[in-house]
């Protein structure tokens, strides 16, 4: 008897692609699946994809169709009636992804994480009214038409979406295009991994076919196998969860200084933060369960120099930085901005571990300007290096960008949205013998 032919890989696609952090958490699961191809318009992104996959192909486009582009149809089948010509009065990288260029690209699975500027705290807070969201409502647009529905749909985007009007249409959707699925509130301290930054997950799977989780129309804040951890350890890790993001994040020393002109009884102590919130972090960097600071940093940084932050934002900011040691076991979101701007962007690093904030910051609005920075000069404070971040972020060490120039700009254009995927993945530190693509993939193989 001859032996079972292996089983096809799975085609993936890969939109809005970045830097490749869903390609590598597609590695981290180990599901033999191709990426078919990956699209994104950004071209510094790019070029970090295609030096780590250097066999992807890369569509270097919008997904959705450009309102300055001219479509000619060249072709009246029935079966793929979104063949045109294309002409674009203002770029040649913004035509678009065709419907005939999905169907010929024969996915079994989407990957996306779509812009999320609509739906941050911190942002406008448009939804589906910001032009930054069309591209995902063509995609929505497109499903229920493709010639083969993918059969696995993964996306990632940020705390807000939830509640959003734009999820709504993405439910609605996928309700009539008869998939099963679940979402999630998850983040990288629920793994022990010290940053706070809380993510919406959605895993799909098109029916008949189920996922082999228990789905809930609740929104999860854990990780769906819970059958082999101890209900003490279910337990630690949601508390860790509303702990650490849903008080923490954003909790910087803006919200501290709110407090104080609302005329909240609480005691300052130093740097404009109160008992509470010293108590709070102090409480963190007691969680044994979580990883040191210390084991992101760069072990050979030989010049630190261009990370230290300058006289001028320590002046200014020195009140509102949220202030992270070598052995703390915390830091809250960094943003695009980190690095550029100082205020709310991500925490900063501590180098001189025999100084203690309390000794500087005491009395400190009292002291003239020189005597603030010979102050603040003990700390030695500095921004987390692009290579931290991306440590932080669940990049694997093979990760490069291969010019020092480009890490920087990674940082700065939010192409690090993705990777907190590979640290779902990697959910096997929590007792966990699957991970999240193994819900759709385990009744299928």
């Amino acid at each position: 008897m001859e032996p079972d032919a292996p089983a096809p890989r799975p085609r993936v696609l890969e939109l809005y692609s970045g830097i490749g952090g869903m390609h590598y958490a597609l590695k981290e699961s180990c599901i033999a699946a191709e990426v078919v191809a990956a699209v994104d318009i950004n071209t510094v992104a790019n070029e970090v994809y295609k030096h780590n996959f250097p066999n992807t192909c890369i569509y270097p486009k919008t997904i959705e169709k450009c309102p300055h582009c001219v479509y000619f149809p060249i072709s009246t089948s029935a079966v793929h009636p979104d063949s045109r010509f294309v002409a674009c009065r203002e770029s040649l990288y913004c035509q678009g992804m065709t419907m005939d260029e999905f169907n010929k690209l024969d996915f079994d699975m989407i990957l996306m994480s779509p812009p999320c500027q609509p739906f941050t705290r911190l942002g406008t807070q448009k939804d589906v009214l910001d032009s930054r969201i069309k591209s995902f409502l063509y995609i929505l647009d497109l499903l229920p038409s493709l010639t083969k529905r993918p059969k696995y749909i993964l996306l990632e985007n940020v705390k807000g979406f939830e509640t959003s009007v734009a999820r709504n249409k993405l439910i609605q959707t996928l309700e009539n295009c008869k998939y099963s699925y679940q979402e999630f509130l998850l983040s990288p301290t629920l793994l022990g991994i010290p940053n706070s930054r809380l993510r919406y997950f959605l895993i799909a799977k098109l029916q008949p076919g189920t996922l082999c989780i228990q789905t809930s129309n609740e929104v999860l804040e854990q990780f769906p196998d819970l059958d082999s951890m101890e209900a003490s350890d279910i337990s630690s890790f949601s508390q860790m969860l509303s702990a650490d993001d849903n008080n923490m994040e954003g909790i910087n020393a803006d919200c501290c200084a709110n407090e104080i002109k609302n005329g909240r009884d609480e005691t300052v102590l130093y740097k404009l933060e109160t008992i509470r919130h010293v108590k709070q972090k102090q409480s963190q960097d007691n969680n044994s369960s979580m990883q040191m600071i210390q084991d992101f940093l760069e072990e050979d940084l030989q010049d630190p120099s261009p990370y230290f932050i300058s006289t001028k934002s320590l002046l200014r900011y020195a009140l509102i930085l949220d202030i992270v040691g070598q052995t703390c076991r915390r830091s809250v979101c960094f943003t695009k901005g980190y690095g550029s701007y100082v205020e709310g962007t991500g925490s900063v690093l501590k180098t001189a571990s025999d100084v203690e904030l309390a000794s500087v910051f005491q009395s400190f609005e009292t002291l003239s300007e020189d005597e603030k920075l010979t102050q603040l000069a003990k700390l030695k404070l500095r921004y987390f290096t692009p290579r931290e971040v991306a440590n932080l972020h669940g990049f694997p060490p093979e990760f490069s960008t291969f010019k020092k120039k480009i890490l920087h700009c990674c940082v700065k254009l939010k192409i690090l949205i993705y990777p907190l995927l590979v640290l779902i993945l990697r959910w096997k530190t929590m007792k966990a013998s699957i991970c999240l693509f193994s819900c759709w993939w385990e009744d299928s193989h």
